[in-house]
């Protein structure tokens, strides 16, 4: 069951903004990987995102998804982000201010939980709030970079501290 709700999720991710991109003037973005350190479960982090550009002036979409890996836990977190940027041009470094929300799939790696009574599987709708900055390279064309920091509100890490790379524009 574990694997259609991921399965189904990251589907979603990917194929639901799609059908918006049409509606937007900007348009897809690029993709990208992502990584970084999540406190309170510690671990590391990677995954990948999807810009979907601006559905608005200056406010952008990249669902996107993260995998944990520490303490004793598995964490995968697909989250559909929703962030204004301040200034519209990428050339400069450019500070956002955000959200997120999506599932986060808990997978505990020992017995303890097990011969306590507790599922060795939780599953929580997480909901962040995110702030960072980016900023684009001299060819506008070959991507942008970005440090982000997302601070946890519901059911979800407590923070988030990563850094990710976007192909495109």
């Amino acid at each position: 069951m574990k694997k259609i709700i991921i399965t189904s999720l990251v589907v979603g991710l990917l194929c639901g903004p799609a059908a918006l991109a049409g509606l937007r003037p900007t348009g897809f973005h690029g993709i990208g990987p992502r990584l970084g350190m999540t406190v309170n479960p510690d671990q590391f982090h990677f995954g990948g995102h999807i810009d979907f550009g601006d559905l608005a002036e200056n406010l952008m979409i990249m669902p996107n998804i993260e995998i944990g890996i520490g303490d004793h836990l598995t964490t995968i977190s697909p989250s559909f982000e929703l962030d204004y940027r301040f200034r519209s041009d990428w050339g400069a470094w450019t500070s956002y201010l955000g959200g997120g929300v999506g599932p986060v799939f808990y997978s505990y790696q020992n017995d303890y939980w097990h011969d306590n009574g507790h599922d060795s599987h939780a599953t929580e709708l997480g909901l962040y709030m995110q702030f960072g900055v980016g900023k684009g390279s001299a060819n506008s064309q070959s991507g942008h970079l970005f440090i982000e920091g997302k601070l946890g509100l519901v059911d979800a890490p407590d923070l988030k501290f990563t850094v990710g790379w976007t192909f495109g524009k």
